[in-house]
């Protein structure tokens, strides 16, 4: 039988700090990123380049908890928060001077969750 609870260590500890921080803060956005990480893999976000675009706008901050692909054309600056990116999503990002950040990162940039947009 599977284990039911997840594994890697780096995740279960982000899980963590996403919860005590929407706690800590009062902040309803780690609390909702933390729990779609805790779902099963197969059911973890997978989002492409492409939906990222068509669904913000430049200078925006998105959360994705899960992987961003690099399906796609962007056109405009953002600052993608994600637990992990492909190496096509990361260098598509960068190309148009946005930035690719871990959660873990954007938690400590931003304690508060103010202006992040969660795609899933």
């Amino acid at each position: 039988m599977k284990a039911k609870t997840k594994t890697n260590p780096k995740l279960v500890e982000l899980v963590r700090s996403l919860r005590k921080a929407s706690r800590e803060n009062r902040t309803p956005i780690w609390l909702a990123i933390s729990n779609s990480l805790s779902k099963p893999r197969k059911n973890m976000a997978q989002i492409n380049i492409s939906r990222i675009a068509r669904l913000t706008k430049g200078g925006e901050t998105v959360a994705v908890p899960g992987k961003v692909l690099g399906a796609g054309l962007i056109s405009h600056r953002l600052t993608v928060a994600a637990l992990s990116f492909s190496a096509d999503a990361a260098e598509k990002i960068r190309a148009v001077g946005g930035r690719c950040v871990t959660l873990n990162e954007l938690l400590r940039e931003n304690p508060s969750g103010a202006q992040v947009k969660i795609m899933r």
